[in-house]
């Protein structure tokens, strides 16, 4: 309990000095500082009691498959249910569609604990939550309403059904097809890939959030976005498992092969925009990524710390050895591998508060540039909280040394579970793509702007009472703001701009960096 209360502090902690919760708080005063750390410590309660036994459990067993259907480890049906039944899987959902209604920010700050909890089964409810965003967005009322009911109550859950074997990150050439019936559903046909908890036994209904031909229309034009259940009137809906994957981590969220032989569903939305609705879904899993990463990066850390306490090593030999943690090759080390890990937390922090801030403010203008501010945030969060899971997990091994690498201690576990993360929800490349050619070049720089006036905010309140770290920050801005002009003029040379793409992102993630640390002071 110790490391989920104490990572429940720092998120207070954090919160307090973060700008734009400060602005969130404004709007929304009944989230005062009691309010928030009494659900940050409910949620390292839920996390402590319900989550944490089946981490390793989940490990150990796997999941497999049993009379064509996939069985998870054992307690994972109690503890999503349970998970549902507590709130939390509603936290931010309005309340009109029977959510808490409570702010994106107080989610992400949460969400990490239940993740450092059991990231594998996390990847349901995570799916699950979205999925519910996108049907409050795009569905029919009527539909709306009894899915989201259902799944909020834990007794359905859904799944973002995307890949291919032949389609991944090219989601332009997906092959599955769509077609209406004379009933007004639509009959799906065609094999999907890498679908986390495309089956399993934690509730009685599955959904997936389906994209599929439509049209002869070539490309992503040609997509649109269908919900399809696993069972229609009670009855097996033309879904089967084909297989699920052996995979290096994550092994109780069970990553399925699904084959869909005239399995009927509903349309999302406008035919032909299937692509687009399902950002509503995306852009909350590449959030929830970033918490992924976060949650395991919490983990490892605290491991390392309590470690290096407890193993002695070293000193005069007529003396009784010291900590190692007093040796000042590990002390920078576990200083490097702390500040990781809150410099992500602060940036996962500030972002979803300005994604509030992109829904609350009464300002348009105001609204509209927190959503470019959130757009451009929004690949690095992805990125770097999902890289944070692997690093800290990997610093955190070599800190501990032969007793690291050994199934003793829990971080070889998250170094494993944690190292999918710069993969799924859109790879590294992917990102650092988007992150040039959208944010940059079609926003015209707006989210960069943004980005450039509140980290300048940040240096001015830090200059007096941090000087030296100030200055830092103020040259990693200069240093990244160079680089974006340079690759801003290097539109008509698109292949070179695209080799740099990565460095570009991690050059404005030490920008990021610099501006986040100034709040650990």
């Amino acid at each position: 309990m110790e490391g989920f209360r104490a990572q429940a502090d720092r998120t207070a902690r954090l919160l307090q000095a973060t700008p734009g919760w400060q602005a969130v708080q404004a709007l929304l005063p009944d989230y005062d500082s009691e309010t928030v750390e009494a659900i940050l410590r409910e949620a390292a309660a839920f996390a402590v009691t319900e989550l944490a036994p089946l981490n390793a459990v989940s490990d150990r067993q796997g999941c497999r498959i049993v009379d064509g259907r996939v069985k998870t480890p054992a307690g994972f049906a109690q503890a999503y249910r349970r998970y549902a039944e507590a709130g939390w899987l509603g936290m931010d959902l309005p309340e009109a569609h029977g959510g808490q209604g409570l702010p994106l920010t107080l989610q992400a700050a949460c969400l990490p604990l239940f993740e450092r909890g059991c990231v594998s089964m996390m990847m349901a409810a995570g799916s699950s939550r979205a999925a519910c965003h996108l049907l409050a967005a795009v569905a029919e009322p009527a539909l709306a309403e009894e899915w989201i009911g259902q799944l909020l109550a834990g007794e359905w859950t859904a799944t973002i059904c995307i890949s291919e074997p032949d389609a991944g990150s090219d989601v332009g050439r997906i092959r599955t097809t769509a077609a209406q019936g004379s009933d007004g559903l639509w009959q799906i046909n065609g094999v999907k890939s890498w679908i986390s908890f495309g089956d399993h036994d934690l509730a009685s209904r599955i959904g997936h959030c389906l994209l599929a031909r439509t049209g002869k229309t070539a490309g992503t034009a040609g997509l649109s976005l269908f919900l399809v259940p696993d069972r229609m009137d009670g009855k097996t809906n033309g879904i089967t498992v084909q297989r699920i994957e052996e995979k290096m981590g994550l092994h109780g969220s069970p990553t399925c092969i699904l084959g869909f032989d005239g399995a009927r569903g509903w349309l999302l939305g406008e035919e032909g925009r299937g692509l687009h609705a399902l950002f509503h879904m995306i852009e909350l899993m590449r959030l929830q990524t970033g918490c992924q990463g976060l949650g395991l990066a919490s983990a490892s850390a605290d491991v390392a710390e309590v470690y290096a306490q407890d193993r002695k090593q070293g000193g005069p030999a007529d003396r009784p050895p010291l900590p190692i943690a007093q040796h000042p090759d590990v002390r920078r080390q576990l200083s490097l591998l702390r500040r990781q890990t809150e410099v992500t937390r602060a940036a996962i922090l500030e972002s979803a508060a300005r994604m509030d801030l992109a829904r609350l403010s009464a300002d348009e203008a105001e609204r509209a540039q927190m959503r470019d501010f959130s757009a451009f945030m929004l690949p690095m969060i992805k990125t770097f909280g999902a890289e944070a899971g692997f690093d800290v997990s990997n610093r955190a091994m070599q800190v501990m040394g032969a007793a690291g690498y050994t199934k003793e201690w829990p971080v070889e576990q998250h170094l494993r579970d944690s190292r999918v993360m710069t993969i799924y929800e859109g790879t590294t490349g992917i990102q650092a793509i988007d992150f040039l050619t959208r944010r940059l070049w079609r926003d015209q720089g707006r989210g960069l702007a943004v980005f450039e006036r509140l980290m300048r905010e940040g240096i001015a309140a830090a200059s007096a009472d941090c000087p030296a770290a100030a200055s830092a920050a103020e040259a990693a801005l200069a240093v990244f703001l160079a680089m974006a002009a340079e690759l801003s003029a290097l539109q008509g040379d698109p292949e070179a701009a695209l080799y740099r793409a990565e460095d570009y992102m991690r050059c404005a993630w030490a920008a990021v960096t610099a501006w986040m640390a100034l709040r650990l002071e």
